[in-house]
C-alpha cells in the first residue's frame, strides 16, 4: 500500500490499483475526525451517574437517538441505533463543514449512493431473511406475472430516489443562495440607481445578507434532511422485517 501524486491527483495504490484520493474522500474523512472528536470530548471523564454538562449532553443524545430508533421501527432493532446515529451524524456534521468555507462531502452525490446502497443490501437481507430467496423473487411475480418488470425496477429505484432525494434537497439551499445573491445585486442595482457616478454600481444589498440567507439554508437543510432520511431507512429496514417481527 503506498500514496502516490500523479499531476493534480493523489492516488492509494494497492497491488494492481489506483484508487483516487478525491476531495469528496477527503472532506468525508474530515467529518469522520470532528464527530470522533465530538464523542471523545463528549464521553471524557464519564461516570455512572453524570455530573458534567458534556456527560448529560452525551446522555440526552443517545437516549434521543435510541428513542427515535425504538418509536419507528420497535424495541427489537435497537440494534441499528448506531447505524442511524452514524448516517444522521455524517450528513449534520458534513453539511455544517460547508459553513467554514472547507468542501462538503453532501456536494458529492456518490456520498448519498454509497448511504443508499448500504441501506439497500440492508433491505435486500431482511427481505430474502424473512421469505427465503425463493420467496424475495417470487415477490417480484406479484400480484400478477407482468407486473415483474416494474417491481424490478421498483426495487432498484429505492436506492436511486433516497440518494437523489437527499442531494436534491441539500443542493436545493445552494441553488436558493445563488438565486438570492444575484436578485440581491439586481434590487440593488434598481435601488441606488439614483446615486452618482460608480456609487450606483455598490452592491449594498449583497453586503451580509446572502451570508445570513446561507447559514440559514445550510443550518435548516443540513438538519430536517438528513432526519427525513433516517426516517425512510428506519421505515424501509422494519417493513422488510416485519413478517420477522409478526
Amino acid at each position: 500500500m503506498d500514496l502516490s501524486v500523479t499531476g493534480a491527483k493523489i492516488y492509494f495504490t494497492i497491488p494492481g490499483i489506483n484508487y483516487p484520493v478525491t476531495q469528496t474522500i477527503v472532506s468525508a474523512w474530515i467529518t469522520m475526525l470532528v464527530i470522533v472528536g465530538i464523542c471523545i470530548w463528549l464521553t471524557h471523564g464519564m461516570q455512572v451517574h453524570a455530573r458534567t454538562k458534556r456527560q448529560i449532553v452525551a446522555e440526552y443524545l443517545v437516549n434521543m437517538v435510541t428513542k427515535l430508533v425504538r418509536d419507528n421501527m420497535g424495541a427489537k432493532w435497537s440494534n441499528y441505533t448506531p447505524l442511524i446515529a452514524a448516517i444522521f451524524s455524517m450528513s449534520v456534521v458534513g453539511s455544517m463543514l460547508s459553513l467554514t468555507g472547507l468542501y462538503s462531502p453532501n456536494n458529492d452525490l456518490n456520498t448519498f449512493l454509497a448511504w443508499s446502497i448500504l441501506v439497500f443490501v440492508l433491505i435486500t437481507y431482511y427481505k430474502i431473511k424473512v421469505n427465503g430467496f425463493g420467496g424475495y423473487l417470487k415477490s417480484f411475480t406479484q400480484p400478477i406475472f407482468v407486473m415483474t418488470p416494474l417491481n424490478i425496477i421498483g426495487e432498484i429505484a429505492t436506492p436511486i430516489s433516497m440518494a437523489f432525494r437527499h442531494f436534491g434537497n441539500a443542493l436545493s439551499g445552494y441553488v436558493i443562495g445563488l438565486l438570492l445573491y444575484g436578485a440581491l445585486a439586481s434590487l440593488s442595482e434598481a435601488v441606488l440607481a439614483w446615486l452618482p457616478g460608480s456609487l450606483a454600481a455598490i452592491p449594498v444589498l449583497q453586503i451580509g445578507i446572502p451570508a445570513v440567507l446561507n447559514v440559514y439554508f445550510t443550518v435548516f437543510s443540513g438538519v430536517v434532511q438528513p432526519f427525513i432520511y433516517c426516517m425512510l431507512t428506519m421505515l424501509y429496514i422494519a417493513d422488510a422485517g416485519s413478517t420477522e417481527e409478526a
